[in-house]
């Protein structure tokens, strides 16, 4: 099983509905289709605010990745935060997401990202060792906060 990053493009929209929803689901988010595909449609269309992957084959995508751009002084240029991602749970435990996750710098690099943030559950081990392994670290200092508008 191959976790390459296929860039998603609008002809993509229903099967990455799909997995958002899987997605969503499995976390509790509630969140309508018509939502769902608000959000992500413009992101497939070439919004330059963010990008989705589908992750393994384009035809039969065992997940996916959003990510979406800033700007950080501290990083010294432009930033990222993974937004969601998510892999099926018929293939979890293979490695897939720490390879997803490591190829994604390697695809963002070349158009000059400096750093990439995630936010995870404190009390979500599992998720902790893999972010890990693919070379994420806690920033002890600090603590990601939301406001909703």
């Amino acid at each position: 099983m191959s976790a390459a990053l296929t860039l998603a493009k609008p002809e993509h929209l229903d099967k990455l509905t799909a997995l958002c929803a899987a997605f969503h689901a499995d976390e509790g988010i509630e969140l309508s289709d018509e939502a769902r595909r608000a959000g992500l449609a413009p992101l497939l269309e070439g919004l330059p605010y963010g990008v989705a992957y589908l992750i393994g084959p384009p035809r039969a995508p065992i997940g996916y990745i959003v990510v979406c751009f800033g700007w950080s002084v501290e990083f010294g240029g432009l930033d990222a935060i993974i937004d969601e991602l998510y892999i099926r749970p018929g293939v979890r435990g293979r490695g897939i997401a720490t390879e997803a996750l490591i190829a994604l710098p390697r695809a963002l690099a070349e158009g000059g990202l400096r750093a990439i943030h995630l936010e995870v559950d404190r009390e979500n081990e599992k998720a902790i060792k893999l972010y890990k392994r693919a070379g994420f670290a806690p920033r002890e200092k600090y603590m990601f906060m939301s406001r909703q508008l």
